[in-house]
Formats: C-alpha cells, sequence, structure tokens
C-alpha cells in the first residue's frame, strides 16, 4: 500500500543534536550538516535519517533512510527539496520535502539495488524557444513556462545570501537551464531569405500572374514584371539581412567580466557564460553591462538613455537587506539594466553586481534591452481599424472577381472559346481586380511621412503608429522637463523657527551653520564624473546655491565629501568650516516621493540623517510637534504661484549606531522639521503655443505628473492648459475607516469650505476642469468605480502621481475609446509613454524602449508636427487605397466590356497602364507634406464607412457608363470598322473598339489620381506637389 510523506528537513552549521523532535518545535540547534526530519504522518516512526549528497542555494539532494511502523528493515530514498524558509538567527535552512512509500516487507539488498538504479537515471530538460524566449516543461503545473518562472518570489534578503557566489559545479548546472547568455538575433543566409520572402502570398500571386500572362503571349507585361519583382525582391533582401546585421550589432554584447566564486576566487569569464545568481564584480573603469543585474554594495553612476531616453546619468545604490518581493520597476535605483553602460563606481567601497535567481535578473530576451530588440523583431499587431478594413475590402474585391470571373465564363463560353483559353482569360480577371500591389502602396505615405518626421529630429521604431497618431484625440503631457525647463532657479529658503517659519531666506549661503545648510548641501544623489557634477538638475541647482563643493575625507568609506567654500569667498557675517561627509544614501524615488542620506562630521562624529521630498510626504515622517501650524498656508501660498516646493527633515544618530547597517525604515522616523526649499519651474515658451494649437483641434491636453496639485494648476495656467475665465473644481476622495465610509467630494478651491454633494454635481462637472492627486485617484478607482469615467472625461490635473498611476491612467482613457498620446522625458514615464497609443519621448536617443517615438527637440513642438504627419499619412494611406481600388474597377470594366465585344487590351497597353501610369502616378500622389495648421476635424480611420462605399459605388458607376458611351459612340461613327468576329482576344487586335475604350480609360486613371488625393486640411493642396502634377501634364501629352 502507497502512502505519501511530506515532512520538513532542515539543515545547519551549528553544535551537535541527535535527539529527534516533535514536529510542531522548531529545534534550536542542529549536528553540522546533520539532518532532522519532521514528520506528518504517523505511520512512519523515528528516527528518520537524512544525509545531505549535494546542497545548492535554493536545492538540495537528499539521501533518506525511513522504516515503517512494525518494520525492522529500512527504506531509503532520493529526494530533491527546495528551500522553503531560513532563520538567520540560527543559520538554519528548511527543505520540504515529500515522497511514497509502500508498506511491507521489504529486502535490504532490494533497496540498494533500487537506490543504485535512481541513481543511474538521468534527468532530462524539456524545453523549446520560442521568439527568442526558452520555455521549459513544469511536472507541477503541467505546462511549459518561461524559464524566467524559476526566479520568481526572492526577497531582498534571499538575494543578499547569494553574494558570496556560486560553485563551478553550481554555475556549469544552471547554465544548462538557462542556456547561453546572449541575445542572438538571427542573421538569414540569402537562400533563406529568398526562400521565405517567394513564399509571401503577395510574390505566390505575382508568380501565379506571371504563368497567366505567359500562357496568354503577353510576353512583354510578364518580362517586365518578372524583372521589377525580382528587382523588388533583391533589394527587400538586401534591406532585410543589413537590418538584420545592424540589430545583430546592437543587440549582440559579449565582454569578459569578472565573476566571483563561492571559494572567494574571482575568476574572469566570457559574459556568454553568465548565469542567474553569479556575481559579478564591477571594474573601477565601468562595464557595458550584460545582463540585467542587482546592485548589492556601492554605488553606480549609469548610463541608462539607451533604454528610457533619459540623457542625464542616474545613480544606482545597493539594495536594502530587508524588504519584500523584489521586482525591478519598484526597485529601478537598485536594479542595473542590460545595454546601460556603468561609467562610475564608489571609488573607495567596492561594489559588486549580482544576478540573483529572481524573476527581474535576467539575459538575453527576458532583459530590458532584450525587451527592446524583441519588440522590433516581433511587434506587436495594432488595434488600428484601417488595418483590418484593408483586409476586408480585399475580401470584398476578392468577391468582385469572382462575379467577374463567372461573366467571363459566360460570355466566352457563348463566344465558343476553346475551354484552355476560356480558363486562362477568366481567372485574368483575378488579377486585375485585386491588385497585388495594393498593401505596399497603402504604406508609401507612411514611408513618406517617417522620411519626414527624421529630418526634423523625431525617430520612429514602430512605423504603423505613424497613422495612429493622425487619430489622437488626448494627450498627457509631464509637467517637469517637458512642458517646463528641466532646470530650476532657487528661489529661496523658509526655516521653521520654534513653531513658524522664519522670513523667506532668498541665498541659502545666508544662512547659519545648521543642518539646514547641511541637508540642502548633503541630501543629495549627484556625483562627480572626471571632475563635473552629474545628477538631476534640481539637485545641481540645490547644491550650486549653497556655495559648498566636493571635496576628500581622509580613507574613511564614504560615498561622498561635501565641504563650504574657503573663508574669503563665504557671504559676511557667515564663516563655515566644518565639512559633511556622506556614508548612506537612499535615492529619490517617485513611488516613495523621498530620499534620505547619513551623513558624520569629521573623526566620524555627529552622525546624522537628512530626509528630502514632497512636504506633505517629508512631514508624514517627522514629529508633529516639530511641523509649523501655518504648514499647509504656507505650502498652499507657495504652490498656487507655481513655485516647486521641497521639504527637508533631520534626526540625529546615536554615537553606538552600526551605519552600515542602517535601513530606510530605521533612519526614516521621528525625524525633526527643518524648513522648504523653494523653487521656481519656469514654463518653456513653446509650451502655451502649442496647448492652444491642440485645444483648438479639438484635442484635449491634460497633465500628469508627480509635483503638487497647486503647482501643476498653475503650470496649467501658465500654458493655456486652463484658460483664466475657466473654473477648476477639485476631487478629494477619502478611502473608508473604521468610523466612516468612503467618501468623494468636489471643492471650488483646495482646502476650501464648499462641498458639493456627489450626486448634485456630476451633471454640472461636465462643464469644468477637474483636478485630482493620486491618493484621491486610487480611492476613486477602488471605491467609485462608477463615477471615474465621468471625472476622467473632465480631468486636466493629475498630481502626485505615481508612474504605476500615470500608466493606470493612460489605459483608463482608453478604456473610454481615446485615442491617447503621452510625451515625457521617458524616465518615469516609461510605462505610461509605451502604454499609449502614441508616445512621445523627449531624449537625444534616436530610438528607446520607452516609446516608439523619439524627439530630439526638448520641448513639445514635436506633437502637432507628429499629429500632422500621422494625419497626412492616414489621409495618403486612404487616397491611395481608394486609388488603387478604383483602379482595378477600371481596367476591370474596360476587360469585361472588351470581352462582351470579343476582344481585349494589348500587351503594351497593359504594361503602359499598370507601371507608367498607375504605379508612378501611386508614387508621387504620396509625396504631398502636411498641412501647416491642425484642423479640428480629424480624418476618418474606417475603409468602410457608407460615404466612402457610395463615393466608390458612384465613381464606379460613372467610369462604367463613360466607357460604355465611348464604345457606343464609337460604333456610331461613319469611319467606324467593325473587327473580325471570328477571332476573339489579342488575336483581333489592333481595333477601334479597343482603342476607344483604352483611351478613355487612360484618361480615368489620371482624373482619379485628382479626385481622390484629397488635401486641405490634412494636407498641402495639390500645387504644392510639383511631381503629381509633372507626372498628369506628361500623362496627358502621351495619352
Amino acid at each position: 500500500m502507497l502512502h505519501n510523506v511530506s515532512f520538513l528537513l532542515a539543515k545547519t552549521q551549528t553544535a551537535e543534536i541527535n535527539s529527534f523532535q516533535p514536529f510542531s518545535k522548531v529545534p534550536k540547534t542542529f549536528a553540522l550538516f546533520s539532518i532532522t526530519a519532521y514528520l506528518a504522518h504517523s505511520s512512519l516512526a523515528p528516527p528518520i535519517h537524512a544525509e545531505i549528497m549535494k546542497s545548492t542555494s535554493a536545492w538540495a539532494t537528499f539521501l533518506v533512510q525511513y522504516r515503517a511502523a512494525n518494520q525492522n528493515r529500512a527504506t531509503s530514498s532520493w529526494l530533491w527539496c527546495k528551500q522553503r524558509s531560513v532563520k538567520p538567527e540560527t543559520n538554519t535552512c528548511f527543505y520540504f520535502c515529500s515522497f511514497e512509500y509502500a508498506e511491507g516487507e521489504v529486502d535490504e539488498n532490494e533497496w540498494r539495488d533500487d537506490v543504485q538504479l535512481h541513481k543511474e537515471e538521468k534527468t532530462v530538460l524539456r524545453y523549446y524557444v520560442f521568439e527568442g524566449m526558452r520555455y521549459i516543461w513544469m511536472p507541477r503545473k503541467g505546462a511549459f513556462c518561461r524559464v524566467s518562472i524559476l526566479s520568481e518570489g526572492w526577497t531582498y534578503a534571499d538575494l543578499h545570501r547569494f553574494q558570496q557566489g556560486m560553485s563551478q559545479a553550481e554555475q556549469s548546472s544552471r547554465r544548462q537551464i538557462f542556456g547561453d547568455n546572449i541575445i542572438d538575433v538571427p542573421v538569414k543566409s540569402y537562400p533563406q531569405l529568398l526562400f521565405e520572402e517567394v513564399l509571401n502570398p503577395f510574390y505566390m500571386f505575382q508568380v501565379f500572374s506571371i504563368i497567366l500572362w505567359m500562357s496568354e503571349r503577353y510576353y512583354y507585361y510578364a518580362v517586365c514584371i518578372l524583372i521589377i519583382s525580382f528587382l523588388s525582391i533583391a533589394v527587400s533582401l538586401y534591406e532585410i539581412r543589413k537590418q538584420s546585421t545592424t540589430l545583430r550589432r546592437m543587440a549582440q554584447l559579449i565582454v569578459n567580466v569578472t565573476v566571483r566564486r563561492a571559494t572567494g576566487e574571482e575568476e574572469c569569464v566570457s559574459s556568454v557564460d553568465l548565469v542567474p545568481g553569479d556575481c559579478v564584480v564591477i571594474p573601477s573603469e565601468g562595464l557595458l553591462l550584460p545582463c540585467d543585474a542587482a546592485l548589492l554594495a556601492g554605488e553606480c553612476m549609469v548610463n541608462e538613455s539607451m533604454l528610457t531616453g533619459e540623457s542625464v546619468p542616474v545613480m544606482k545604490t545597493p539594495l536594502p537587506f530587508s524588504g519584500g518581493a523584489y521586482t525591478p520597476e519598484s526597485q529601478r535605483r537598485h536594479t542595473l539594466f542590460c545595454g546601460t553602460h556603468i561609467i562610475q563606481k564608489c571609488a573607495v567601497i567596492r561594489s559588486f553586481l549580482w544576478l540573483p535567481f529572481t524573476m527581474c535578473m535576467h539575459f538575453w530576451f527576458f532583459t530590458a534591452k532584450g525587451d527592446l530588440v524583441s519588440s522590433i523583431l516581433y511587434p506587436q499587431p495594432l488595434n488600428f481599424r484601417f488595418y483590418k478594413d484593408a483586409m476586408k475590402f480585399l475580401l470584398f474585391l476578392g468577391v468582385l472577381a469572382l462575379i467577374g470571373t463567372i461573366y467571363s465564363v459566360v460570355m466566352l463560353y457563348k463566344s465558343n472559346t476553346p475551354w484552355a483559353e476560356l480558363v486562362i482569360r477568366s481567372l485574368d480577371i483575378v488579377t486585375i481586380v485585386v491588385p497585388p500591389a495594393l498593401p505596399a502602396a497603402i504604406t508609401t505615405g507612411t514611408i513618406y511621412a517617417q522620411n519626414r518626421l527624421k529630418k526634423k529630429g523625431v525617430f520612429c521604431i514602430s512605423p504603423p503608429r505613424i497613422n495612429i497618431s493622425g487619430k489622437i484625440s488626448l494627450f498627457c503631457f509631464d509637467k517637469t522637463g517637458t512642458l517646463t525647463e528641466e532646470g530650476l532657479d532657487v528661489w529661496g529658503v523658509k526655516v521653521v523657527n520654534g513653531s513658524g517659519f522664519d522670513e523667506l531666506v532668498p541665498d541659502p549661503r545666508l544662512l547659519p551653520d545648521g543642518p539646514m545648510l547641511s541637508g540642502l548641501a548633503s541630501c543629495h544623489s549627484v556625483a562627480l564624473l572626471e571632475g563635473q557634477p552629474i545628477g538631476d538638475p534640481l539637485e545641481l541647482k540645490m547644491i550650486e546655491s549653497t556655495g559648498w563643493v566636493w571635496a576628500t575625507f581622509g580613507t574613511h568609506r564614504i560615498l561622498a565629501v561635501m565641504r563650504p567654500l574657503a573663508a574669503e569667498f563665504q557671504p559676511e557675517g557667515i564663516s563655515i568650516s566644518q565639512p559633511v561627509a556622506i556614508v548612506r544614501r537612499f535615492p529619490f524615488s517617485s513611488t516613495l516621493q523621498r530620499m534620505s542620506v547619513v551623513t558624520v562630521g569629521p573623526g566620524g562624529g555627529s552622525a546624522c540623517c537628512f530626509l528630502k521630498g514632497s512636504p506633505e510626504m517629508v512631514a508624514s515622517y517627522c514629529v508633529k510637534e516639530s511641523v509649523p501650524s501655518q504648514f499647509t498656508n504656507t505650502l498652499r501660498e507657495f504652490a498656487s504661484e507655481g513655485f516647486r516646493v521641497l521639504a527637508l527633515a533631520y534626526r540625529e544618530l546615536d554615537a553606538q549606531t552600526d551605519l552600515s547597517s542602517l535601513e530606510r525604515e530605521d533612519i526614516e522616523t521621528e525625524m525633526r522639521f527643518l524648513g522648504l526649499l523653494v523653487m521656481k519651474n519656469q514654463v518653456k515658451p513653446e509650451s502655451p503655443g502649442v496647448i492652444s494649437t491642440l485645444r483648438q483641434a479639438q484635442i484635449r491636453p491634460v497633465m500628469v505628473t508627480g509635483d503638487n496639485i497647486l503647482t501643476a494648476l498653475n503650470v496649467a495656467h501658465a500654458c493655456r492648459m486652463v484658460l483664466p475665465h475657466e473654473q477648476v473644481f477639485f476631487v478629494h476622495a477619502s478611502p473608508p475607516t473604521v468610523n466612516s465610509m468612503a467618501s468623494l467630494r468636489f471643492h471650488q478651491g483646495e482646502g476650501g469650505t464648499g462641498t458639493v454633494s456627489t450626486q448634485e454635481t456630476m451633471d454640472i462637472l461636465e462643464q469644468y476642469h477637474l483636478a485630482i492627486n493620486g491618493k484621491s485617484f486610487a480611492v476613486l478607482c477602488d471605491h467609485f468605480p462608477e463615477y471615474l469615467p465621468k471625472i476622467l472625461m473632465r480631468g486636466t490635473v493629475y498630481a502626485r502621481m505615481s508612474p504605476d498611476q500615470k500608466t493606470q491612467l493612460v489605459k483608463a482613457l482608453q478604456n473610454l475609446n481615446y485615442r491617447v498620446g503621452m510625451c515625457g522625458d521617458g524616465a518615469n514615464d516609461c510605462g505610461a509613454l509605451r502604454a499609449a497609443d502614441v508616445g512621445v519621448s523627449l531624449s537625444e536617443a534616436e530610438a528607446s524602449v520607452a516609446s516608439p517615438f523619439t524627439s530630439k527637440t526638448d520641448n513639445i513642438s514635436c506633437v502637432p508636427l507628429l499629429i500632422r504627419e500621422g494625419r497626412c499619412s492616414l489621409v495618403t494611406s486612404f487616397s491611395l487605397f481608394k486609388y488603387m481600388a478604383l483602379y482595378s474597377l477600371i481596367q476591370f470594366s474596360s476587360v469585361v466590356i472588351l470581352y462582351t465585344v470579343k476582344t481585349n487590351l494589348a500587351d503594351l497597353q497593359f504594361l503602359f497602364c499598370d507601371l507608367f501610369l498607375v504605379t508612378l502616378l501611386a508614387i508621387v500622389m504620396g509625396r504631398g507634406g502636411p498641412s501647416d495648421e491642425l484642423h479640428p476635424q480629424r480624418p476618418p480611420a474606417s475603409l468602410l464607412s457608407v460615404p466612402l462605399l457610395c463615393a466608390l459605388l458612384i465613381h464606379t458607376l460613372l467610369l462604367i457608363v463613360t466607357q460604355v458611351s465611348v464604345l457606343l459612340i464609337t460604333i456610331s461613327q461613319e469611319w467606324y470598322i467593325p473587327l473580325n468576329s471570328t477571332r476573339t482576344g489579342p488575336q483581333n487586335l489592333p481595333n477601334m473598339e479597343d482603342t476607344g475604350v483604352f483611351d478613355v480609360s487612360g484618361f480615368q486613371y489620371i482624373l482619379m489620381s485628382i479626385i481622390v488625393t484629397k488635401g486641405y486640411p490634412y494636407k498641402k493642396p495639390l500645387y504644392y506637389n510639383g511631381a503629381i502634377l509633372k507626372e498628369h501634364l506628361g500623362k496627358m501629352y502621351i495619352l
């Protein structure tokens, strides 16, 4: 009888104990690498002995000997157990195990043989690779899962335990599971590319058409199409291979790295051999990172422009020892991403880079850089109606071709045409009605628009989104660095004095020696790079305003030293000489809205911690008595005038405090409020004009920022997002408490007493702007989802929004059928930029994972340019689609009419119409540039709309009537010579019927290109397009 047994194994490196303990108790010590088993099944009698055979960081192999009740012989089993938990105070690891056993007499020799047989078994790894990502078979889930699932659920403490590195054997076993650390972009050979390209439906249709034309003896036309197709394939193969080679060169990164092993030795290996869990040492000269990693010790200055578009290097700090589950998005300040460049590490403290066995510690396509490459290689399909309708319209043309084929069969059968010729000429109708060049033609406008954008400094990695930008109805903007200048000017400092504030000190250098001045000089993440300070522009201005500079500080383990200027350079009456050393730093986080540092004075004394961040957040961490009573009113006063306000606080630390082991939670508590730093953030001169242009074009502008709501509202007024005569209501949503339910209120002024009930105001609020902060937005989404759509439709200012909330807002707006654009600096806005239909990152980089569009201009003037180009491209695509459809219908009607009178177009006539007339006209039709103004009405995006279909129907009927009329007029003339009725098709050429229909159809091609080329208000008028005018005049002259 089989029984399943589950129990807990524990191993430790402490003193020995051999007694068996009950399952419910946890022993304090254990034998050296001995195992004590806690049984969860009563049918097994203690003691059970489990000997560890192989141990890794997270797994262990045990040889367990056990005996069932009333049995004298023991049985052994091999167990592969996963680490369940750890007790640091006893250095004990617990492993959860389970196995099955059978009751009954077991021969001792038998189980020994079983064990030996089991040891000889080999583990089979089942996996496959799809779109560059490895998927492995997970027996417990019964499915193939991404290999990254093996790295989920680790905490900060788990990551730090692996800092000592791995053994060579463990590294080798992990490499078998994870494979090589390389982003391998396949570069196919020319024969392979040729085979795949020929199998493309477009070229398959071309091959079918060429064979058909050759059988009809249209040799000139067939040979020309064959040559053009060959050249098209050759160019396509060259471009595909060139792009693949370029992408492979960009993606493939192989460098030598230094890895720490479990023995304490350091080994130089290729980055290809790295696996999750390796501990990599950062060299002093920096490193181009070949993988995603968590920083465990020291600090690094990293250039992340390739990923985020942020041109300013970012300071990375070590991962805390305590915390919950680790994710790269929530801990970006502690995560180093693949493809980024570590340009400087701390010169004193040695920095260790570690690839922990966690979800975010990936290589190849699982890294942030791999995500960028994957988005280029395997773009996600776009949910855009234009592309869906294009496929539906092709099906409609296919049905029309079927009807034409049936008609041709009937007419040719009546004229006693041989069956072979009847089949060939009937199938020829299909090649006429369904133009094979249609998919390529509708992308012409997009290609022209992409080239024009590139010339103006806007780069695109997703060309189909250019058409989508033409349908944008709402555009979100970040504030700092996007609508306003990146840098700020210090306006002054308000220092706390007792229960109130002192007068505003306009120059921080006039502050007396004290914690406020030390905090301004030291609470930052700025670092020196080749003698130049690098960091956030706000912090650079703050440090510059104090007059303090960087200095050396002996041989102490410090991050940076700030000292005042020499006495002769200090203001009169001010004498400060003591420097301050930064020993710990907890960087700013948009989610936390604060940062903190730990500093010491000369000799390591006078340890203090400083906190800097949003005033509301800093005040919440301070002792209540230290916050002035007029804090709220003072903050509201500065914010309403458009000032950027930061608060500072501090706390002195005990001399016995171990500064190296301090965590963020240890120091950011019971702080003393110091005062406010007031900075002026100027609106960029281009912002008001752009916002006014968007509003006139009925495109709604929205501000999404992490700043104070009053500051954001002031900027909204300054950039004309909210006009002077327009009123703003503030939305306040409070979460439920023990004594009250969740509430939703609307105030006409921030902090005002006038509150109106929700039910009475929802309809009235449609006439006003709404402003809401991040806390209220979260409550609104959780407790008032029924009011969320109405508030989103009138919301203009969203303040104190975290990066995740920005993304959530964009998706919520999309759910209301808005086509949403997002413009930001690419740092804290990455999620929103990627979630938006059109994301524009203001960056010096030509391409980044942050967004599909990247603008080198540092202002939002690129937004109307992109929308105008999008509208121009969309209208051009519409025009070309209609033109190609009408071209097919014109030629279809010509052929059907001539079939009726037992003739057809000649070989050179087909060649002239298709190549020298239609193709050239289609190419030059896309050259027209966008209009200089944004019109309030957006262009249509549906090809199957009633007006468009009616227009095509009317045009087609007029074209058919015109051709039939010309044929009848020709027949009625005295000079008319009837064709030979005993012959059919091209055999009775030339004839007057063919000449008349061909001539009028040529003029129809030209006239239709003029009619469907839509100009105002989305494109410049036709006369601006010199190429198409020359083309029209030339074709008319030839005809």
